[in-house]
C-alpha cells in the first residue's frame, strides 16, 4: 500500500511514536522483575491491560472471531503472548538491549524458513542481510570469548525472534478484508487468557503494585510501570504501528521501526546503567543493518495489500 505525500508526515510520526513506546517495554519491565516479580506474571499484567484497553475494538469487531478464528488463536499463542513471554523471560538474564537485538533476527529466520522449509528462491541481498545479521551476532555474542552472555537468555531470545518470524508470516497471510487493529485486540484476549492458565494471576502479588519501585533512580508506583506496559508499550504501539503503515510504505516504516534498538540501548543505559562493549555496539548495528536487509528481502504472498505490508515493517509484535 501506496503513501500519499500529504500523510507522509504523519506516518513518520506515528512510526517514531510505535518504535519508541515498543524500545521502552523491557526497560519499564525491568522494575517488577528486579523486585522479584515473576516474567510470567509481568507479560500477563501487560497483555491483559492491552486487552482491556483494545477490548471495544474487539467488540467491534466481533465477526472477526468466527471468521478467522485460527489466525486469532494463531497470533495469541505466537506473536502476543510467545514473543512478550519469552522476551521478558531473557531480559531477567541478559542485558535489555541485547535480548532485543537477538529478537531482531526475526526477518532473518523468515528468510532461512522460506529457502529451506518452503524451497523458496531468496534474493542476494537477502543473502546478504542474513550473513550480516549472523556475523553481528557472533560480535553482540562475543563468541570466540567462550565466556560473557547466559546461554539460557540467550536461548529465550532466540525463542522471541523464532516466534516474532511467525509474526511475520502469520500477517502475510491475512486478508485485505482483516482489520490489522481487530486482529491484534483478540490476540492480546487470547494471549491474556491463555497466559493466565499458566501465570495464575490470582498468585500475583498484587501488593506490589502499591509499592514505589525504582525504574533506576526515579521512583514509580508499581501500578504506573504496569499501567505503561499495557497502554503505551502495547496498546499504544500497536495502534500507531498500523497507523504508520496505512501512511508509509513498508520500506520507509521498516526503517523508522528500527528505532526500537536504538531506543532500547539509550534507555537501558540511561536508566538502568547497561553498556555495550565497542565491540557489541559494532555487533548491534551490523545486526540492525542486516536485519533491515533481510525483512526488505522478504517475499510477500500478497505485496499489495494493506496486511501483506504490514508483515514487512519490523513491527515486532513483540516486545
Amino acid at each position: 500500500m501506496s503513501a500519499s505525500p500529504r500523510h507522509r508526515p504523519s506516518g513518520l510520526a506515528f512510526a517514531l511514536a510505535s518504535a519508541l513506546a515498543f524500545g521502552g517495554s523491557g526497560v519499564f519491565a525491568r522494575p517488577l522483575l528486579d523486585a522479584g516479580m515473576d516474567s510470567l506474571h509481568v507479560t500477563w499484567l501487560r497483555l491483559a491491560g492491552a486487552a482491556l484497553l483494545l477490548l471495544p475494538v474487539a467488540l467491534a469487531h466481533w465477526r472477526l472471531l468466527r471468521r478467522r478464528p485460527l489466525l486469532i488463536l494463531a497470533y495469541g499463542v505466537f506473536p502476543m503472548a510467545g514473543v512478550q513471554a519469552l522476551y521478558f523471560a531473557a531480559i531477567t538474564r541478559i542485558p535489555v538491549a541485547i535480548a532485543l537485538l537477538i529478537e531482531f533476527l526475526g526477518p532473518v529466520l523468515v528468510l532461512l524458513w522460506l529457502r529451506v522449509v518452503r524451497r523458496t528462491r531468496v534474493s542476494p541481498a537477502a543473502v546478504v542481510g542474513v550473513v550480516l545479521a549472523l556475523a553481528g551476532l557472533g560480535l553482540l555474542l562475543q563468541v570466540w570469548t567462550g565466556t560473557g552472555l547466559d546461554p539460557v537468555g540467550v536461548a529465550l531470545a532466540l525463542g522471541a525472534a523464532a516466534t516474532q518470524a511467525a509474526y511475520f508470516l502469520l500477517s502475510d497471510r491475512m486478508g485485505s478484508d482483516t482489520s490489522p487493529v481487530a486482529v491484534i485486540a483478540f490476540g492480546s484476549l487470547t494471549a491474556a487468557l491463555l497466559l493466565g492458565v499458566l501465570a495464575r494471576p490470582w498468585d500475583l502479588p498484587w501488593e506490589m503494585l502499591a509499592q514505589n519501585l525504582h525504574l533506576g533512580a526515579l521512583p514509580l508506583p508499581g501500578w504506573v510501570i504496569a499501567l505503561w506496559l499495557g497502554l503505551v508499550c502495547t496498546a499504544l504501539a500497536y495502534a500507531t504501528g498500523v497507523a504508520a503503515v496505512r501512511r508509509l510504505s513498508p520500506q520507509v516504516a521498516g526503517g523508522v521501526g528500527y528505532l526500537e534498538v536504538v531506543t532500547a540501548i539509550i534507555l537501558s543505559w540511561i536508566l538502568l546503567g547497561e553498556v555495550l562493549t565497542p565491540l557489541q555496539a559494532l555487533g548491534a548495528a551490523v545486526i540492525v543493518a542486516g536485519a533491515f536487509i533481510a525483512q526488505t528481502a522478504v517475499p510477500s504472498t500478497a505485496p499489495d495489500t494493506e496486511p501483506g505490508t504490514r508483515a514487512r515493517t519490523g513491527d515486532p509484535a513483540r516486545t
